[in-house]
């Protein structure tokens, strides 16, 4: 056995083994045993110690270090050669071109350079001596003809070498022109391409420079700078630079940005939580926004440490552009055991969300695309027969119409009729999850393992996993009573906080998610949370939690651009920005008609979607006004409505389609539907005034689509 310590030589650390001698382990050995004593490495009088002792560095290079970063710089070095290849092959015309040039004036430098031989010129001392006297005595005729015979006598031989190197040229060209195309090539480049050496420029290059258009461009020295200018580094003294950051990944390009993994010196105080919180600052050095720059702590199940940070900066905006389209509109079934598709995240890896045994919150501000986001969730369960369907949407306009023909409860709207049917549908969730606990604690164990729903359960006890989804809750929250207000609470938090277990799923949503609108308590119960654009931090932490965006889950960094994004919060550590699939209203409209007939088949329609007449009437084959499945959807929840409200009601429901109307139209478009009125006057809560009976309307409803006068 050995102890182990480490001291610094030559600026490394040294590892040395200790043998612990045998008696401090057992003190009272057997006298007659046998010890075998090893001599300590490290002796004072030992003059190899500094030779034996281990080196404690790393033997592989940092980019070797880990499976991961072996995969990300394998990973950018193949998108790097598949660029460079695209790069260069569409410029393959024009290099030919400049090759052809190149070689050109390569055959033009090598015909200036050999032309004095090609022409049987003579430049040796002989000549030149007597073609020095020929110029200065041009009269004398008997030099001129000594000079004539001397390079007469002097080129012989070269005139006949050369007459035979051109007869062999002549024949070898003849020849490669009768030969295969591909010895043409052949030899075409292998003249070629000395002519294109020849020719070349002191700045001329064959191929362009091809670098990836990079937009932003990060080193190691960046980096450093930019922590050191946010505070994160210690400055150095005087002419030295000071501590740095070990990179152990990176920086390298990956994908459409550059990535990087690395550690904070120590001793300098300061932590992988520190840099999150001057992501702000951090990008601003770097000459980027916020957004382009994503981080995230490295865990030590993933090889990290609290000083280890793994960042990504994005070239451009990585949220902007055409909207993915949501798998689940080209799906006919899904389970709703399995994750989620939900989105992308910033370098465009699918992000899924496990929701069994969850619950949900999303907030944000109008128009940032929440509900259809929080429609996501819902509408996998529309593909899953075995999904039973809660629904109450507190603005009660069109958003969630279509659920009508899938929905067990649908509850459109905040008013008074409204509010206590959202009441009874919480009291019979309750009575439903305590019925489900009484089956699931009779369970065998081999049966029920965990006490909680299984797949098995589902249609072996007939349970279906029930989907909760409340949209608007802040209407409903304001326009209660205080003592109604503060039991729909209780309920909402014993269906979030029990009700996984049953099977059931909460999917809560609300525009205003401060202390008023949603209750703390209940806020703080949801476990996956996903925030589009708020105006603040403080706004940001109501959604997500407290202290998330000091985490660097921040969602008030989004702009007003950024619809469908959002920041989703998974876990106490955990959290990603994502672009969330597109599943627009007829998309969303048909999944609800493709769940209605799932159900069907599998004996799983249910509830108020029994009773759906636009549903009943498309599956009858029969053409039902538009006007009368729009009144009875507003009039759900009351059998007597004035008509003030009912035209409101309308207008909640689709603007455009009724924000013209008055009371004159609408009384001549529901008689022109079939509606007779028995009476112009309703009278609620002792108010007479014009309005409508629900009864009347229904009687223009053709009576084979009135399947079921109490659905179960």
């Amino acid at each position: 056995m050995t102890d182990v310590t480490a001291r610094p030589l030559n600026g490394h650390t040294l590892t040395k083994l200790h043998p612990i001698p045998p008696e401090t382990l057992d003190p009272s050995p057997a006298p007659d045993a046998e010890v075998d004593v090893v001599e300590a490495v490290d002796r004072p009088d030992n003059p190899l110690a500094d030779w034996l002792t281990v080196p404690d560095a790393p033997v592989l290079p940092v980019w070797a270090r880990s499976a991961a970063s072996i995969r990300a710089n394998v990973t950018a070095f193949v998108r790097l050669s598949w660029w460079q290849a695209r790069y260069h092959g569409i410029r393959t015309p024009k290099y030919l071109v400049k090759t052809l040039l190149l070689a050109a004036r390569g055959f033009f430098r090598a015909t200036v350079g050999l032309w004095p031989t090609l022409s049987a010129q003579d430049h040796t001392a002989a000549v030149k001596a007597l073609r020095a006297q020929s110029k200065a005595k041009p009269e004398d005729v008997d030099l001129a003809a000594r000079l004539q015979l001397a390079h007469f006598e002097r080129t012989r031989t070269r005139r006949w070498r050369f007459g035979a190197a051109a007869v062999g040229v002549a024949a070898a060209t003849i020849g490669i022109m009768l030969a295969d195309p591909m010895l043409q090539a052949g030899v075409a480049g292998a003249v070629v391409t000395p002519l294109a050496y020849l020719g070349r420029g002191k700045d001329t290059h064959l191929l362009d420079q091809g670098a990836p258009p990079l937009r932003v461009d990060m080193s190691a020295q960046q980096l450093n700078d930019a922590l050191r200018a946010a505070g994160l580094l210690k400055s150095g003294r005087g002419d030295e630079e000071g501590p740095r950051v070990t990179c152990t990944m990176g920086p390298v390009r990956d994908g459409r940005g550059w990535a990087v993994i690395f550690d904070l010196p120590r001793g300098g105080g300061k932590t992988a939580s520190d840099v999150l919180a001057k992501r702000e600052v951090i990008a601003q050095e770097l000459g980027v926004d916020e957004i382009q720059v994503i981080m995230s702590r490295v865990r030590a199940a993933k090889g990290g440490n609290a000083g280890r940070v793994s960042m990504w900066v994005a070239d451009d905006d990585p949220y902007l552009g055409l909207p993915n389209p949501s798998p689940l509109a080209k799906a006919e079934t899904f389970s709703i055991w399995d994750p989620i598709p939900f989105g992308q995240d910033a370098r465009g890896n699918r992000i899924e969300v496990p929701v069994m045994w969850q619950s949900m919150f999303f907030g944000g501000l109008p128009r940032r695309g929440k509900t259809f986001t929080q429609r996501l969730m819902t509408a996998a369960g529309l593909l899953d027969a075995y999904v039973r369907h809660y629904v109450a949407d507190g603005k009660g306009g069109a958003d969630w119409m279509p659920m009508r023909a899938v929905a067990h409860r649908l509850v459109m709207g905040a008013e008074d009729d409204a509010i206590e049917a959202l009441k009874a549908m919480l009291q019979e969730l309750l009575v439903e999850m305590e019925r489900r606990f009484a089956i699931l604690r009779e369970l065998p164990t081999s049966i029920c393992p965990e006490g909680k729903l299984t797949p098995e359960l589902v249609t072996l006890k007939n349970l279906p996993v029930i989907f909760v989804t409340i949209d608007e809750l802040q209407e409903y929250f304001t326009a209660m009573e205080r003592e109604d207000r503060e039991q729909v609470i209780n309920d909402l938090c014993r269906i979030a906080r029990r009700g996984p277990a049953a099977g059931f799923v909460s999917n809560f949503a609300s525009q205003r998610p401060d202390a008023d609108s949603v209750p703390t308590k209940l806020r703080e119960i949801i476990t996956l949370r996903y925030s589009t654009q708020v105006v603040d931090r403080a706004s940001s932490d109501m959604v997500l939690g407290k202290g998330k965006a000091a985490q660097g889950a921040d969602a008030s960094v989004l702009s007003e651009d950024h619809v469908g994004t959002g920041v989703l919060v998974t876990g106490p550590a955990s959290y990603v920005t994502v672009r969330a699939d597109y599943l627009d209203g007829p998309g969303f409209a048909l999944l609800c008609a493709k769940g209605r007939t799932l159900r069907q088949a599998a004996g799983q329609l249910t509830g108020d979607a029994v009773q759906d007449v636009t549903a009943a009437a498309d599956a009858a084959g029969l053409k039902l006004a538009p006007i009368l499945s729009d009144v009875l959807e507003v009039m759900r929840h009351s059998p007597r409505m004035f008509t003030t409200e009912l035209l409101a009601g309308l207008v909640n429901l689709d603007e455009d389609v009724y924000g013209d109307f008055n009371a004159e139209r609408l009384a001549a478009e529901l008689e022109a539907a079939g509606v007779k009125r028995t009476s112009k006057q309703v009278k609620i809560s002792g108010t007479n005034a014009a309005g409508y009976q629900r009864r009347d309307i229904e009687s223009a409803v053709p009576t084979e689509i009135l399947l079921d006068p109490n659905p179960r």
